[in-house]
C-alpha cells in the first residue's frame, strides 16, 4: 500500500485541516508524513511518540511504517545523527517513514479528546470548549453519579495506569476533560462556567493546580500519556481494519 494511501485514510478519520484551523487559534503542529522513505507500506506500527524504542519494536514486527500521536519532528531539526536524533536515523537507516497525527486526532470526531471523555463515562458533550468544523478540543459533560474515589478507581482501571493524582472530595456528577497538556486556567474557567465539580487532564503545574482545587473542583491528574494512549489506541484499531495490513500497537509503560 502507498503512504499516500494510508494518509488520505488518516485524514478521513482526523482531517488535517483540524490541525490548521487549531494553529489559527495560536497553537503549534507539525502533523503529516513525517519521513517517506519511498517504500510501499507493509506493515504497520503505532507508537504515541517516536523513540529508539518504538523503532526497535518496529523492526522486530517488519513494520516500515510508524504511526504517531505526537509529531516525529516538532521544530526545526539541524542535523539527523545517531546523537542528535537516534530515532529519526534509525527510521531513516531502517527505511521506515513516518506519518504523525497529532492535534488532528486530538480534535477529531471519536479522536482522542472525545475517547477520553466515554473512557471517563461520559456520552454527549454538554459543552465544547474549542470548536472547530467538524469536531473541537475540551469538554464538559455528565456522568453516572457516584463518589470521588469510585470514579478514580474506574479512570486508573480503564486507562491501565498506576500514576494518576487525584485531589478533592466531592462527589462526581459533571466532568469536564482535556486530553494532553491541558490543564490551563482556560479549562478551570470552562468547567466551572458549565458546571462541572471534576477536572481531569495532564501537565497540570502546581500553581494551576492549586487555583483548580481552592475554586472547588475535584482535579484527577494523568501523566500526558496515559490521558493520550487510550484514545490513540482505538485510532489503531480504526486504521488497521481499514488498511487490512499487519498492524502493531507499542505502549511504553514508563510513561503510562
Amino acid at each position: 500500500m502507498k503512504l499516500k494511501e494510508i494518509y488520505e485514510i488518516v485524514d478521513g478519520i482526523a482531517p488535517f485541516i483540524l490541525s490548521k484551523e487549531y494553529m489559527a487559534k495560536g497553537m503549534h503542529d507539525n502533523s503529516g508524513v513525517i519521513l517517506d522513505c519511498g517504500r510501499d507500506v507493509t506493515g504497520v506500527l503505532f507508537s504515541l511518540d517516536l523513540t529508539p524504542q518504538a523503532v526497535k519494536e518496529a523492526q522486530k514486527a517488519g513494520a516500515n511504517l510508524i504511526i504517531t500521536h505526537h509529531p516525529a519532528i516538532w521544530d526545526g531539526v539541524m542535523r539527523i545523527t545517531p546523537e542528535d536524533t537516534p530515532a529519526l536515523f534509525g527510521c531513516v537507516k531502517e527505511g521506515i517513514s513516518v506519518l504523525s497525527a497529532h492535534l488532528n486526532l486530538d480534535a477529531a470526531k471519536g479522536g482522542i479528546d472525545e475517547s477520553l471523555m466515554r473512557g471517563l463515562g461520559g456520552k454527549e458533550p454538554a459543552a465544547v470548549m474549542e470548536e472547530l468544523s467538524c469536531g473541537g478540543y475540551g469538554r464538559v459533560y455528565d456522568v453516572s453519579p457516584c463518589s470521588l474515589a469510585d470514579f478514580s478507581a474506574r479512570a486508573q482501571e480503564t486507562f491501565q495506569t498506576d500514576k494518576l493524582v487525584v485531589y478533592g472530595e466531592r462527589d462526581v456528577r459533571r466532568v469536564a476533560s482535556f486530553c494532553g497538556g491541558g490543564f490551563t486556567y482556560s479549562a478551570i474557567a470552562f468547567a466551572l462556567g458549565h458546571g462541572a465539580d471534576t477536572l481531569v487532564t495532564s501537565d497540570g503545574k502546581h500553581h494551576i493546580i492549586l487555583e483548580a482545587a481552592e475554586k472547588g473542583l475535584n482535579v484527577l491528574h494523568f501523566t500526558h500519556y496515559a490521558s493520550e494512549n487510550y484514545g490513540f489506541s482505538r485510532f489503531a484499531e480504526t486504521i488497521k481494519n481499514k488498511i487490512g495490513l499487519p498492524c502493531t500497537f507499542y505502549t511504553d509503560r514508563r510513561f503510562l
